[in-house]
């Protein structure tokens, strides 16, 4: 089993498509836990806010068998298969982490996202504070201290354990 970390982001029915995606990430392992939910105003472009969160979890799936699988649940709620960065999406699932794997070459480990944007990095913190980010050797907890990208983040009350 390999523990992975799973950014999931919507702004368009943002309650319903969060709510799908946690119940269809705990179909692809054991032992999954989920961060608060997060409302983020969209970087790069104009639009509605977005629901962000990160899924931990186990999985036994390989890592392509698992990117596959996450861009084939980003198609089936609605988001179009040539759907480019910064527009409004009904789901987002990033992999942020594949156990200790690191590479160049998509999908790029550990994800960039993690050094960029406060709705993956706080959401990442609550989860792990202690992870050592592979290829980096800083804990989430160092790298959150250094974050310098302010971002406004409101937590969402909205409970997808019971999904």
């Amino acid at each position: 089993m390999t523990e992975v970390y799973i950014s999931i982001g919507s702004n368009i029915d943002r309650e319903h498509y969060v709510r799908a995606a946690v119940a269809e990430l705990k179909q692809l392992g054991d032992r999954y836990r989920v961060s608060r939910i997060f409302e983020a105003e969209p970087v790069g472009f104009d639009g509605p806010g977005f629901f962000n969160c990160v899924v931990a979890l186990e999985t036994d799936l390989s890592l392509d068998a698992l990117q596959q699988r996450l861009k084939a649940l980003e198609v089936q709620y609605g988001r179009q298969p040539d759907a480019v960065k910064n527009q409004n999406r009904t789901l987002d699932l990033d992999l942020l982490l594949f156990g200790d794997q690191v590479r160049s070459e998509a999908p790029a480990l550990p994800r960039t996202d993690i050094y960029k944007f406060a709705f993956v990095l706080l959401p990442l913190y609550e989860l792990d504070p202690q992870l050592v980010i592979p290829g980096d050797g800083r804990t989430v907890a160092q790298i959150w201290q250094a974050f310098d990208k302010p971002q406004v983040l409101r937590p969402v009350a909205l409970n997808v354990d019971t999904v």
